[in-house]
C-alpha cells in the first residue's frame, strides 16, 4: 500500500472556503480519477507557520496508479487549485510506502 501525501499550508483568510472546497469538490474529483482506493484529510497541529496546515492523503495500490494519476489528472486538478487560491497556499507532495 502506498500513500500520496499533499501537505498544504493555506492562508487564514481563505481557509474556510478552501476546506469546504477540498471536501466537497477537489477530493471527490481526485477520487473519481479511479487511481486511489481511499483518502483522508488531517490537520497538522503545532505548526509555527501562519495559516493552517493540512495533510491530505490518498491511498493507492500500485505505482502504476500514481503514474497514471500524475500523467492524466494531476496537471488539471493542480491548475484548478492554483486558479482558485493563487498566492494563498504553499504545498509539497510526497509518496509514502506502508511498512509492515
Amino acid at each position: 500500500m502506498f500513500i500520496y501525501n499533499v501537505t498544504i499550508n493555506i492562508s487564514d483568510d481563505v481557509h474556510h472556503n478552501w476546506l469546504k472546497w477540498m471536501k466537497e469538490v477537489h477530493m471527490p474529483d481526485v477520487m473519481r480519477s479511479g487511481c486511489f482506493v481511499d483518502n483522508q484529510i488531517l490537520k497538522v497541529l503545532y505548526v509555527e507557520d501562519e495559516g493552517h496546515t493540512y495533510s491530505i492523503q490518498y491511498r493507492f495500490l500500485e505505482m502504476s496508479d500514481m503514474e497514471r494519476y500524475q500523467k492524466e489528472h494531476a496537471p488539471r486538478l493542480q491548475a484548478e487549485t492554483a486558479k482558485l487560491f493563487k498566492d494563498k497556499y504553499a504545498a509539497f507532495r510526497t509518496i509514502l510506502q506502508q511498512v509492515d
